[in-house]
C-alpha cells in the first residue's frame, strides 16, 4: 500500500501564484514555467551552499504528478541532498494549493544538479555536505 506524500516541513524556497500568462489555452500552467520556478528554488540552495555562483548542469527524474491551474498557489521546496567536489544535487518538490482551499498536492519533483563556478566561469570546489 502506497502512502500519500506529505508536504515538506519548513518554509518553501519559492512561493508564487500561477497567473493566466503562465497557462496554455486550456488553463493548465506550462511545465516549463513550473520547471523555472523549481530551478529558482534549487539555485538559491546551491548558490548559498557554494557561497557564490552555481550553474544548473542537468535535471534528473522530472515527474509531473498533476496539473497546476491558474490561481493555484505554488510552493517549491528544495534541499541539498548530495555534494561532490564541485557539484551539488538539490532535491526539489513543487506543491500546489487551490487559493480557496486548505489541501496541498505535490505536482512535480526532480533533482537539479549544479556546479559551483568561479569568476572565470570554470568549476571550483565546494564545501562537503558533512561540514555544513
Amino acid at each position: 500500500m502506497q502512502t500519500e506524500p506529505r508536504i515538506p516541513d519548513g518554509q518553501p524556497a519559492v512561493r508564487v501564484t500561477a497567473m493566466p500568462a503562465n497557462a496554455n489555452v486550456y488553463g493548465d500552467i506550462f511545465g516549463g514555467w513550473l520547471m523555472a520556478q523549481m530551478d529558482l528554488a534549487a539555485s538559491s540552495v546551491a548558490s548559498r551552499h557554494a557561497r557564490g555562483r552555481a550553474v544548473t548542469i542537468s535535471v534528473e527524474g522530472m515527474t509531473f504528478h498533476r496539473p497546476v491551474f491558474v490561481g493555484d498557489e505554488v510552493s517549491v521546496f528544495a534541499r541539498l541532498a548530495k555534494v561532490g567536489r564541485t557539484s551539488m544535487h538539490v532535491e526539489v518538490e513543487a506543491w500546489a494549493r487551490d487559493r480557496h482551499a486548505d489541501v496541498d498536492s505535490r505536482v512535480t519533483q526532480a533533482v537539479f544538479i549544479f556546479v559551483a563556478v568561479g569568476p572565470d566561469r570554470r568549476p571550483r570546489p565546494v564545501t562537503p555536505i558533512a561540514a555544513v
